[in-house]
């Protein structure tokens, strides 16, 4: 393509771009291999993989690591489009982790989406992509001795209930791992982590994720009518699957209503955390 001098990745990079934008390459089609975009732009492949990891970033592309050629990615959803916990969550806590000093505080039912979330950042980190210097995580969880509204038995309590010694025991795991996940970063990254949790005399009807003061997350728990095997058989409850239940974000920059709603979100957060909520200890 240049017969005077080779192309830098960055404008391979920014010629594949103009492809995607153009119409020239839509969602889902595969492109060349490697070789084969290195013989056309007659660079060396290291200089494909740098342009390829760019348009990766830019979340152009995906399975950029697999053994085929990567394909061309789905557009993104806006940010105020509503997504399922599994698939919005992950992404704007990413973006919150580009901050030098990082906040996020949550009240959830468990902290498994959360845990699974900042899987992501930590990969970033690992990797030496972001580097916060600081990250405050505070979790509200329900305590253990409450009666939960949900998850519960369909058949009623019982002096020994299973499903909330179930709902116990993955609250405990799930935030033992998301705490010993961030703690390290403190050895390996020398970052300055407090990761507090602290529990709730209530079951959340709703989740509500907070990202460096400037941007809440929201989402309601939807009850439904499951089974849950187990190794004595089955157990029948109302419970609600966090995952999949729908975000709606609301930035500070986007609206007044929205500046709004993250604030007052910040301030009821705040006012729990201090008042009627307790210490909590990830222990059977």
């Amino acid at each position: 393509m240049n017969g005077s001098r080779r192309l830098t990745p960055q404008e391979i990079a920014d010629t594949l771009r103009e492809r995607i934008r153009v119409g020239d390459l839509k969602a889902g089609d595969r492109l060349p291999t490697q070789a084969g975009l290195a013989e056309e732009f007659g660079v060396e492949r290291g200089a494909v993989r740098q342009a390829l990891r760019s348009l990766q970033a830019d979340g152009l592309l995906s399975n950029v690591s697999k053994g085929s050629p990567p394909r061309i990615a789905e557009p993104a959803p806006a940010h105020d489009e509503p997504q399922p916990t599994m698939v919005g969550l992950g992404p704007r806590v990413t973006e919150a982790f580009s901050s030098p000093r990082v906040r996020v505080d949550a009240v959830c039912l468990t902290a498994g989406s959360l845990m699974l979330a900042l899987s992501e950042p930590l990969r970033e980190i690992h990797a030496g992509r972001l580097r916060p210097e600081r990250i405050d995580v505070r979790v509200l969880l329900p305590s253990r001795d409450i009666d939960l509204a949900f998850p519960v038995p369909v058949d009623g309590r019982g002096e020994d209930d299973p499903v909330h010694q179930r709902w116990l025991a993955m609250r405990n795991a799930q935030a033992q791992v998301l705490q010993y996940n961030l703690n390290a970063l403190r050895s390996t990254h020398d970052i300055d982590v407090h990761v507090t949790f602290r529990g709730l005399p209530l079951t959340p009807p709703a989740k509500l994720y907070l990202l460096n003061g400037s941007e809440a997350l929201f989402a309601y728990y939807m009850v439904t009518r499951r089974v849950e095997p187990t190794d004595s058989g089955t157990l029948e409850m109302y419970d609600a699957l966090g995952l999949k239940s729908l975000l709606f974000s609301f930035e500070s920059r986007r609206s007044r209503r929205d500046a709004a709603f993250v604030e007052q979100s910040q301030k009821w957060f705040d006012a729990l955390w201090e008042t009627i909520t307790t210490d909590l200890t990830l222990s059977q």
